[in-house]
């Protein structure tokens, strides 16, 4: 039968890829570690660990049980905080993960009414991309995915339940006052994420054109400063404006359907009180 602390060992060594650096990570001795890794093998009567020169890696089954190892950890875990935090929220941990410009606006509101509220909560904040985050929630790394998504996009696997928080409309940022995307058919554009090229790309489209996309970054910083610099144009959404906007760039909001923002958990309903908790206060910040 599996055990969830050799399971706690495989996935500290498939985070580290070594027994030295997951000894460390959960005070125990390297021997202790092994031990744990030879009953792990036994148990499950497949060979999980190969050496390879001074170091290890794992064999596919050992990758197999690894990941799912990280799952149910992760799952065991956060049912540990839920139960602390089930009477009243009086105490607890909610894990959220966001990409930037949510990130320096809605959330940091959330964080504060959190706070008024559930004061014993505390709130973990991982940056990241929505797929990234998507992959988190699955993965149990997390309990809160704040995604954006576009109409055209393809729907969230199985498993994903979506809230909707609010829609954040696309501005063309270039140097013109009250310009359009059809005024730079020949310009260079700076595309951002895959998700924001895909969009970027259907929005030309739509004026009969395929972008030329000619710089990629997706810090909203370093974008308008390449495009106060004359080096191409770009989209933006409206949060990265709220978050930082320049003085010498000019916006303007296209008619094009906004992308949505949402809240996202994994797994059945109801939500453990803290994520609950949390996606209020997400739908409560971005409504103020």
């Amino acid at each position: 039968m599996l055990n969830l602390v050799h399971l706690t060992v495989l996935a500290a060594v498939a985070r580290h890829g070594s027994v030295t650096e997951a000894a460390k990570e959960l005070h125990y001795s390297q021997p202790t570690v092994s031990h744990h890794l030879s009953r792990l093998e036994a148990a499950v009567g497949v060979k999980l660990i190969q050496r390879v020169g001074r170091g290890i890696r794992l064999t596919p089954e050992g990758l197999l049980l690894a990941n799912r190892a990280t799952e149910i950890v992760g799952r065991v875990d956060a049912a540990t905080h839920e139960l602390a935090a089930q009477v009243g929220l009086r105490s607890g941990r909610v894990r959220l993960a966001s990409n930037a410009s949510a990130l320096s606006t809605i959330v940091p509101r959330a964080a504060t009414l959190l706070a008024g509220t559930h004061p014993g909560v505390e709130l973990i904040v991982f940056d990241r991309h929505p797929v990234e985050a998507l992959e988190m929630l699955r993965r149990s790394e997390i309990d809160v995915a704040l995604i954006f998504r576009y109409a055209e996009a393809p729907v969230e696997e199985d498993g994903f339940r979506l809230v909707y928080i609010r829609d954040d409309p696309i501005y063309l940022v270039s140097r013109r006052p009250d310009d359009s995307i059809a005024n730079h058919r020949h310009s260079p554009w700076i595309g951002g994420c895959a998700r924001c090229r895909e969009e970027l790309t259907t929005v030309c489209r739509r004026e009969g054109f395929t972008p030329r996309i000619a710089s990629v970054s997706d810090d909203m910083v370093v974008v308008q400063a390449l495009v106060a610099a004359g080096t191409g144009v770009t989209t933006l959404p409206g949060l990265a404006l709220q978050a930082h906007r320049r003085s010498d760039i000019h916006t303007t909001e296209l008619d094009s359907s906004p992308r949505r923002l949402y809240a996202v958990t994994y797994g059945e309903p109801p939500d453990p009180p803290a994520s609950a908790a949390l996606i209020q206060a997400l739908h409560d910040s971005a409504h103020r």
